[in-house]
């Protein structure tokens, strides 16, 4: 029996090593998709595209080997919930995944468009705070630092803010239509920066879930019940 506990305590542990690889995909797909943005790179854009598969597969294979591990054994409650954080992790992370691969064919689709500087140094700003954001919250946790994670709602403050006022650096564009048909691609790139953020923060989440035993959304001040954990 102990044996066996052992066992299914090292594939868990190997699990958590392929979370942490996928994150580590994700973070490189949206620096390459962010790259490719900022100097209008269509061969960096079409890597990014053609690079999801890997990541793809990445997560497929987190979720075959989480539901193998489910089967073999009987989890005790820690147990669940780490494999639950798990599960909803490596989710978030395909996400982020896909939100490069849009911004990168959006990089495409635009590409020799008349393009408007101060709109790219925001995406810029925003895909480096996106970037701090990821690193942050998959650092928490490997490191299962609480104290990390609850930074995770204030650091995405600055991305919304930015959000926000990217209408009104795409309406400036309005005189030249062809940087205004840019400029609007730019405001879908700017909501998928935004949807990393958040995700970030949803990944904090489950950090403070696992570590704590009850699950709350840090930035929902509507909903302050706590859901009790396993």
């Amino acid at each position: 029996m102990a044996q066996a506990r052992r066992h299914f305590h090292e594939e868990l542990e190997a699990l958590e090593m392929q979370v942490l690889g996928m994150g580590e995909l994700a973070d490189r797909a949206l620096a390459d998709a962010m790259t490719s943005l900022e100097n209008d790179d269509l061969d960096l854009a079409q890597h990014v595209v053609s690079n999801d598969d890997e990541l793809d597969s990445h997560y497929i294979g987190v979720e075959r080997s989480t539901l193998e591990l489910l089967a073999l054994q009987t989890p005790v409650a820690v147990d669940l919930r780490l494999i639950s954080v798990i599960l909803h992790t490596n989710l978030h992370l395909e996400r982020v995944g896909d939100q490069a691969v849009n911004i990168a064919k959006i990089v495409r689709v635009v590409h020799g468009l008349p393009r408007n500087q101060t709109i790219v140094t925001t995406l810029t700003e925003m895909g480096s705070i996106a970037r701090q954001m990821m690193r942050a919250a998959m650092e928490s946790f490997a490191r299962r630092d609480l104290e990390l994670a609850i930074q995770l709602p204030a650091m995405d403050d600055p991305i919304d803010r930015l959000n926000r006022g990217m209408y009104r650096e795409v309406a400036s564009c309005a005189w030249d239509p062809q940087m205004l048909e840019w400029a609007i691609r730019m405001m879908v790139v700017s909501r998928q920066l935004e949807r990393i953020g958040d995700h970030a923060v949803d990944v904090a989440e489950q950090v403070a879930f696992l570590l704590t035993g009850e699950f709350k959304e840090f930035t929902d001040a509507s909903h302050p019940t706590v859901i009790e954990g396993l």
